[in-house]
């Protein structure tokens, strides 16, 4: 993709802003689209100033028009953390659904690839364990948590339709939790949250028992495997997420061991339609693009903390 100019939608996002430093090392000239909802300028502000990098700022909602050719459309335009979609469900609807519609009409248009940032909470509270692409899911359609559930199913639905009805070169990724420098410290998440209350010597707030699974993919990995779908021939939904399971407990101790903190683990209601499990069964990322994460989770969290701590510094 040397030389081609791709739009990234929620670029000033966690992933977004990421997957806008991986382009621009890898040659693509990058139009960076955000309405700041949920994205930051802070992410972003390094690359102002680079020659290959613009940044608009626009709801992708409403029409989409970048002046110029586009070779690809990545489009991560979404609130992503369950504290962000539960305050804002009709925008996370809408971004999920016309936000997505717009986009393709624009790759349409532009005879552009299309890239979709999908998730695992596609697969709703699962029955089937590992989650594998053939699995379709259990989701609560009207529960709080259906606004970004369904919302990623539409845009998936969508992808595809246009993929087979006009032809749309398309890619889907299903995203697990990832975590590293750059989350919010305040979205809700459990990474954020345990890193900052251990840092400032508070309780770490566990939801439920805390038997609850994750399975937690450092960003650079995830990134790497977006850059690896994004040039395949690829365009079925595809996991991409790191399968090393823990729960929710052990991954608050982990993070209370690597800062030394002595913080106490405290526990809270588990909000509703909360995924008792999640794991990603990467067997098609590893047979067709041979990607596997490779970072290990202490060194991740501790680049993670690194992050935070300077915040904290900075305060």
């Amino acid at each position: 993709m040397n030389g081609q100019r791709a739009l990234v939608t929620g670029g000033a996002g966690f992933l977004g802003s990421h997957l806008c430093d991986r382009l621009l090392a890898e040659g693509v000239e990058v139009v960076c689209m955000d309405n700041l909802i949920t994205g930051s300028i802070s992410n972003i502000e390094h690359l102002f100033g680079h020659e290959g990098f613009v940044f608009v700022k626009h709801d992708v909602t409403n029409f989409i028009h970048v002046a110029g050719r586009l070779d690809a459309i990545l489009h991560l335009a979404s609130p992503a953390s369950p504290i962000d979609y539960l305050k804002l469900p009709i925008q996370t609807l809408k971004v999920g659904s016309l936000g997505t519609h717009k986009a393709l009409g624009l790759a349409k248009s532009k005879g552009a690839k299309f890239f979709l940032a999908s998730t695992s909470e596609v697969y709703g509270d699962p029955l089937v364990h590992p989650q594998t692409e053939d699995y379709w899911g259990n989701v609560n359609p009207v529960g709080p948590r259906g606004v970004y559930d369904e919302a990623k199913r539409f845009g998936e639905a969508i992808t595809m339709a246009y993929h087979r009805h006009h032809g749309v070169d398309t890619r889907i990724v299903r995203i697990f939790n990832t975590y590293g420098p750059r989350m919010r410290a305040g979205d809700g998440r459990v990474v954020p949250a345990f890193i900052n209350q251990a840092l400032l010597g508070e309780p770490l707030t566990v939801f439920g028992d805390g038997s609850q699974t994750r399975s937690f993919c450092f960003v650079d990995d995830l990134i790497e495997g977006f850059w690896q779908l994004l040039n395949s021939e690829i365009s079925e939904p595809m996991n991409i997420g790191n399968p090393a399971e823990m729960t929710v407990l052990q991954f608050a101790e982990a993070i209370r061991d690597i800062i030394g903190s002595k913080s106490e683990v405290t526990f809270t209601e588990l909000p509703e339609d909360d995924p008792k499990v999640r794991q990603p069964d990467i067997t098609v990322a590893k047979r067709e693009l041979g990607w596997e994460p490779r970072v290990l989770l202490k060194d991740g969290l501790a680049k993670t903390i690194e992050y935070f701590a300077e915040r904290l510094e900075k305060k």
